[in-house]
């Protein structure tokens, strides 16, 4: 778990006056978990944008698996692998599960439902998503329709989306967000069994869960990151106990 997958080096990005990333710095390293963390409005969401392609940077370089993307597009970036989720959740509320996972594998495969195609094509495409289903929680429900399933649930099938296009890195923007107590946990199970096959980079504010997960933890504040490290040192680390508590670090 040595080599760089991802690096980002110097982003700015600016919204008329303000600064929401301000010279960002981060090294992702292949088969971790990472965990981006800082307060509200630190300007996380902003640089998930600008590292998966959603927004252009003003400045700075970003290189995945060793290429440089700073001014390639989206689409493009997820088909070299580099893959996001969104803080709300984007599914097809009136399609089933399977439907859902069905149209992402199609999507990653290039292939179309023409009414001269083999069979065996979409069965193996629907086999797929099954199986996408399956690895998500979702086994059982794949009838079910999206717009049905608890909010978890569909948590849980957007995370089977993301997989559909096989990331080498995925990108999580607040995966646990709106969950309960059981849900999250399975979130938890969930991404630490899918460590196994993709680098993973959340944004997080369970701070329970990034310290269950992370082998990494960056810590944004103003658009710069102030510390990385493992969890203790991101604990015991003063800059970030400031960032989080303020004064009240000083006078105790």
């Amino acid at each position: 778990m040595t080599d760089t997958i991802l690096k980002i080096d110097g982003l700015v990005k600016h919204f008329g006056g303000l600064v929401a990333t301000d010279h960002a710095h981060l090294d992702v390293k292949a088969g971790s978990v990472h965990a981006l963390i800082g307060p509200n409005g630190a300007g996380k969401t902003t640089l998930i944008h600008q590292m998966s392609g959603a927004l252009r940077s003003d400045a700075g370089r970003i290189v995945f698996n060793g290429t440089d993307v700073t001014t390639v597009p989206m689409h493009l970036r997820a088909q070299a692998g580099l893959v996001r989720s969104y803080q709300i959740t984007s599914i097809f509320r009136k399609f089933s599960v399977l439907d859902n996972l069905a149209l992402a594998v199609q999507a990653r495969s290039g292939s179309s439902m023409r009414i001269w195609s083999p069979a065996s094509a979409e069965r193996a495409r629907f086999d797929e998503s099954a199986a996408l289903a399956a690895r998500v929680g979702l086994a059982g429900r794949e009838y079910t329709l999206a717009g049905s399933l608890s909010h978890g649930e569909q948590r849980q099938l957007e995370l089977g989306i993301a997989l559909a296009t096989r990331p080498k890195l995925l990108l999580l923007d607040e995966p646990m967000a709106g969950m309960g107590p059981d849900e999250s946990a399975r979130m938890v199970e969930l991404l630490l069994e899918l460590r196994q096959e993709s680098t993973l980079l959340l944004v997080e504010h369970d701070m329970d869960a990034v310290f269950k997960l992370a082998d990494t933890i960056s810590v944004l504040v103003f658009g710069k990151v102030i510390a990385s490290g493992n969890a203790d040192a991101i604990r015991n680390n003063p800059d970030v106990k400031r960032a989080y508590l303020g004064d009240e670090v000083d006078a105790h």
